[in-house]
């Protein structure tokens, strides 16, 4: 961040909510939570893999990501999204385990 405040640090995100508010949230009116939450990631979906972005040549972000992993890295580009997912499905995240209790220190 080049100032404290400034307006083009935050332009991307506000007009994602914007977008998501205006084309979504106001639009449905959800009831409750559960539903605001599923309605919401379906729209972040659809955002990200079919809708058409015109700073981006009418692409998709998805597929301009793709193309750019795949085109600078070649054949060794790994997809993190996948590589994720597929250690979560195998239970192979970081191990666990109990923090050793600290001694408290007696105050005289």
């Amino acid at each position: 961040m080049d100032g404290r405040g400034r307006w083009m640090d935050n332009v991307f995100i506000e007009r994602l909510w914007r977008s998501l508010k205006y084309e979504d949230v106001y639009l449905k009116g959800y009831s409750d939570g559960h539903e605001a939450k599923a309605g919401i990631a379906r729209w972040i979906e659809f955002y990200n893999v079919q809708r058409p972005h015109q700073a981006l040549e009418n692409r998709a972000p998805m597929a301009v990501w793709r193309a750019g992993v795949s085109g600078a890295v070649g054949e060794g580009a790994v997809d993190m999204t996948l590589l994720a997912s597929e250690k979560l499905g195998q239970r192979c995240a970081l191990p666990t385990s109990p923090q050793p209790q600290q001694q408290q220190a007696r105050v005289a």
